[in-house]
């Protein structure tokens, strides 16, 4: 499986896996700088992703070297069980700082939805270090933090 970064070829595949997840995320198509953000990521090359043959993207992780975060991950619904997330987190947290906590923010332990993100976040070595606000889906979430060894 190869990782690459997301290019402007890749936008409207993208916008297809943003819509999928848009549910459980909010709202981001048509809002308010979310087009720009896309474009910048892919710009500043902090997206990076995994594409079918065809070109439909499995799943996007997008990170911040600044925070040492990871901002935007998701893998497509019929994409998921084939290790393409642990690929992405695992290539992401390489090419952020390991001297610094990685950070994410996820579900809440109590939204079924996000089970299987929090699983993978916890094998990695993630630990909860504290209650964040509603997305804008109005899901309860937290922040999570992974240290370096």
């Amino acid at each position: 499986m190869k990782i690459e970064f997301v290019e402007n070829k890749d936008i409207e595949a993208w916008l297809k896996l943003i819509k999928e997840v848009e549910p459980l995320f909010g709202p981001m198509i048509g809002e308010i700088g979310f087009d720009e953000m896309i474009k910048t990521v892919i710009k500043e090359k902090r997206a990076y992703c995994i594409r079918e043959n065809k070109g439909k993207l499995c799943g996007v992780i997008v990170i911040s070297f600044i925070k040492n975060e990871i901002e935007w991950f998701a893998v497509a619904d019929e994409q998921k069980g084939k290790g393409y997330g642990k690929a992405l987190l695992s290539y992401a947290m390489e090419n952020l700082d390991q001297n610094r906590p990685i950070i994410v923010q996820t579900f809440d332990a109590g939204v079924p939805q996000g089970t299987a993100a929090r699983k993978l976040y916890e094998k990695m070595g993630f630990i909860e270090y504290e209650k964040a606000e509603k997305n804008p889906a109005g899901i309860p979430t937290v922040r999570l933090k992974q240290i370096s060894n």
